[in-house]
């Protein structure tokens, strides 16, 4: 027992000496074996003899303290980076700071500055890492009293254009932040919004509101209207496109009711014609809608005008396979006066008819006849212009005229009759 507390002794003197003749740098000290100091070590210019060192089992103590490690691997392909452990600038003024210093490379790869809140950066058992919390509940958990932001800044400093992105959110919204561009928020999720209210399938089809979309883009709604809506409302003046659709080959857009278990289809059609086919699940064609290539518009008939339907074509030309009705319901009207049948029929007798063809079916040779719309507006002075006839306008002249003509066929008529009675009565007459 004496020869251990003599060693003991020994050792403490020893490292109270280390102290003693560092302060006096009388000279270097070299250890060439293990040294064990049962105790607390104080190294640096401002170390005391009798240094309180409370629970400080190392303590570095001067105005200028670092941590350097020097590595001396000079063979191989062994690592040789010298790191430095710096605690505060040396500089007036200089930071409070706690870093790592990458030395071969004159870097700073690591920081803590003074007064960093408690919890700043927390690694917990299970690898979790909080920024802001000492109770990381996933992988990354950032607490902030407001609105908890991440920061993605291209800086230039690879010759790219800086752009600053932050990603953040509050009690308001879930949002990205163009912070480099007048810091609008192009994408925004409000808190409770439903369950898959924007779905991205593994196959790049788009849910909205389903998180199994069966197109490119499925809008499912329940209990309710729904609709997808496309706006402009920059105005920027100039064409600008909304909504571009994409497909090699035929594509469709569907609108069901699961309500009625109908739907309706918007479809481009897979097939050398290419028309666009408006129709529905239970439709045999009768009432679709077809627009061709050609600019033709046609409705029911299975889009052949031969089958019946509405056809019109590109130049205007309209056919159609039931009757034709016009608007004129007495209570829709104002202003009604009445006409003067002889001089309608007097203006039909002075209206220059002609026989004529449309620019357009030159090549085809239509004829019609009928007058010249400028003509015609002169004459009666109905419809929106003078370049157009409505047909409601001509059938009122031609009844009109057809009046007119009624009325004095029947004077005639009754002239003719007396003057009949009169022959008669003078023949008989003279027969007596």
């Amino acid at each position: 027992m004496a020869i251990r507390n003599s060693r003991l002794r020994t050792v403490a003197f020893g490292a109270t000496a280390l102290v003693a003749l560092a302060g006096a740098a009388s000279a270097d000290q070299v250890i060439t074996d293990d040294l064990i100091v049962d105790g607390s070590i104080c190294v640096g210019m401002d170390c005391v003899n009798g240094e309180s060192f409370g629970f400080d089992t190392l303590r570095l103590k001067e105005n200028n303290l670092r941590i350097r490690a020097v590595d001396t691997s000079n063979s191989g392909a062994f690592p040789t980076r010298d790191w430095q452990i710096t605690f505060n600038d040396s500089s007036n003024g200089g930071q409070d700071k706690f870093s790592i210093d990458d030395i071969d490379a004159g870097r700073t790869p690591f920081t803590i500055e003074a007064n960093a809140p408690t919890a700043s950066i927390y690694v917990d058992d299970g690898g979790r890492v909080g920024l802001g919390t000492g109770s990381p509940v996933v992988e990354l958990h950032v607490v902030n009293g407001d609105s908890p932001t991440m920061r993605l800044e291209q800086s230039g400093s690879s010759g790219f254009t800086p752009q600053t992105w932050d990603v953040a959110g509050n009690e308001t919204n879930f949002f990205v932040r163009d912070a480099t561009n007048g810091s609008n928020l192009p994408f925004r999720i409000r808190p409770s919004a439903p369950q898959n209210a924007l779905y991205i399938d593994t196959d790049g089809d788009i849910g909205l509101g389903t998180a199994s979309p069966s197109a490119r883009l499925d809008v499912v709604g329940s209990g309710e209207m729904q609709s997808l809506l496309l706006a402009d409302t920059t105005g920027t003046p100039g064409v600008r496109g909304l909504l571009t659709m994409t497909n090699e080959g035929g594509s469709f857009i569907t609108m069901e009711n699961t309500a009625t278990s109908k739907s309706w289809f918007f479809t481009h059609e897979n097939a050398a014609a290419g028309r666009f086919i408006i129709s529905r699940s239970d439709s045999d064609g009768d009432d679709a809608m077809f627009v061709g290539h050609d600019g033709t518009f046609r409705v029911g008939g299975d889009g052949s005008a031969a089958q019946g339907g509405m056809s019109l074509d590109a130049v205007g030309n309209l056919t159609i396979g039931g009757t034709l009705s016009q608007s004129s319901d007495k209570n829709a009207k104002m202003a009604i006066v009445p006409i003067d049948g002889s001089e309608v029929l007097e203006k039909v007798a002075a209206l220059p008819l002609s026989s004529w063809t449309y620019k357009h079916d030159a090549q085809a040779g239509v004829r019609h006849i009928g007058p010249m719309a400028q003509d015609f507006h002169a004459a009666f002075g109905t419809g929106h212009n003078d370049t157009t006839i409505s047909t409601l306008d001509t059938s009122g002249v031609a009844l009109a005229a057809i009046q007119e003509l009624n009325a004095r066929n029947a004077a005639q008529q009754a002239l003719i009759a007396e003057l009949s009675a009169r022959i008669t009565q003078l023949e008989e007459t003279i027969a007596d």
